[in-house]
């Protein structure tokens, strides 16, 4: 039994990094309206989190004009698919004393969905 969980787990964490490359920014349009009452898209739009436009390439703690928590600011996390997976899986595991209160999404789909959103919504 423990086998068969652990191969479990291992198969869902190669899955995640290769669920963010082919999630449907279309749905996750619809997962970000989860983040919207704290996120925008909208560069320079900062509300009670920093504005997600140009998160793709971009260092942890780094948007101008955020008052980020200093566990925020220290984890220097480069954004991409594989990290955005791995945070929003569960935000406060992975940098514990941020800001961030989002539990977080268990769905490995909504994460691939909502990470290629972001990526599409990046230039704006």
């Amino acid at each position: 039994m423990i086998s068969k969980l652990v191969a479990l787990a291992t198969a869902m964490l190669i899955a995640s990094p290769a669920l963010a490359q082919t999630g449907d920014a279309a749905k996750g349009k619809t997962v970000f309206a989860r983040c919207m009452a704290c996120h925008s898209v909208d560069r320079g739009v900062n509300r009670l989190g920093p504005s997600l436009a140009g998160i793709m390439g971009r260092t942890s703690g780094a948007v101008p004009g955020f008052a980020y928590s200093p566990a925020m600011k220290n984890a220097k996390i480069r954004w991409d698919a594989k990290s955005l997976d791995a945070f929003l899986t569960k935000p406060a595991a992975k940098v514990p004393g941020s800001k961030m209160i989002f539990a977080g999404l268990p769905n490995p789909a909504d994460r691939a969905n909502l990470i290629a959103y972001l990526a599409s919504s990046s230039g704006k």
